[in-house]
């Protein structure tokens, strides 16, 4: 994502049951030490399972490990 481009569309936040978290909006992800993670998509599904080859982004690997949350 270019971080110059600003949007003026408000973020949101949506936990998918037994599925990942997807964000939308103007918003930046970082590691633990403070750096960027590169995105290119303004709508982006982040890993809750743990599972996923391609963390923090989602691969799929939820629905092969029967991840579930809770109720």
């Amino acid at each position: 994502m270019d971080h110059e481009t600003k949007t003026s569309d408000p973020s949101s936040v949506v936990l998918c049951p037994d599925g990942p978290i997807l964000i939308r909006g103007d918003f930046e992800i970082v590691t633990p030490s403070g750096d960027p993670v590169p995105r290119q998509r303004t709508t982006v599904a982040l890993c809750r399972c743990g599972a996923s080859a391609i963390k923090p982004y989602c691969d799929g690997s939820h629905k092969l490990i029967n991840f579930r949350t809770d109720a």
